[in-house]
């Protein structure tokens, strides 16, 4: 698959902005939605000085679902048809916090799960009327299987992934590609908080591995690549015994 016009949401986060230097550096014409005006003209100032691309913007809220379907409209419009959408808004909540205020979980599940749910869902519509493209979504390893550790934040991502798979058995017979993304532990703003280890990987990483997997039409990536196994030996773990681990 060659990406000619990508459209990347959440597009001032750490792995996005990785995505969108890598995609430019090859010709691709970028759509960039984020929640900061400023930061958005910030990072496409630099796209187009480097390398010379056009790029879109729009300041966008994946939170609010009735600006999904417009926002959509306006950048086919302004920018042609995509040929990628990646939706790369997350947020790693305050585990023990969560588990004292549901307000917090709710929160946590409408940025990390029912936002993203919403706009897939125009996404979905919108590539199966056109019969082609890619369409991407940012997950994570924490949804294979509930922990103590942040169970509130894997079972947000839990249920993204699962959409995803029903998306891409749905839109297979259309031609229309679902990549669900696992990342492990990334060195970003959102694990400033976190003892960096062996385990992290950088948003270039990342970014080079989302680019390979959209190519490649993979369906769900493990980035870096052994947090397959990883989680293969967590979700095997019988529960009697799993449920006495302090993970």
């Amino acid at each position: 698959m060659i990406i000619k016009n990508a459209l990347i949401i959440g597009a001032t986060s750490a792995i996005a902005q990785e995505v969108a230097r890598q995609l430019a550096a090859r010709g691709t014409t970028l759509t960039l939605w984020g929640r900061s005006p400023a930061r958005l003209e910030i990072i496409a100032a630099d796209l187009r000085t480097k390398y010379g691309v056009k790029v879109f913007l729009e300041a966008f809220d994946l939170n609010n679902s009735s600006l999904h379907q417009p926002a959509l409209d306006r950048a086919v419009t302004a920018g042609g048809a995509f040929d990628l959408a990646l939706i790369c808004q997350g947020s790693l909540p305050n585990q023990s916090a969560c588990e004292k205020d549901y307000q917090l979980v709710e929160q946590e599940f409408i940025t990390n799960c029912l936002g993203p749910i919403s706009l897939l869902t125009v996404l979905g519509n919108y590539f199966e009327s056109q019969g082609q493209g890619c369409l991407a979504a940012i997950s994570s390893v924490a949804g294979d299987r509930g922990r103590q550790s942040n169970y509130v934040y894997g079972a947000s991502k839990a249920g993204l992934s699962t959409f995803l798979a029903g998306m891409r058995n749905r839109l297979y017979s259309k031609g229309v590609h679902v990549l669900t993304i696992k990342p492990g532990f990334v060195d970003t703003p959102m694990t400033a908080n976190l003892k960096k280890g062996l385990l992290f990987a950088s948003p270039e990483k990342v970014a080079r591995d989302i680019i390979r997997a959209v190519e490649g039409r993979v369906c769900v990536l493990y980035t870096p690549w052994f947090w397959r196994s990883i989680m293969l030996i967590i979700r095997l773990i019988p529960e009697p015994i799993f449920r006495k681990l302090k993970m």
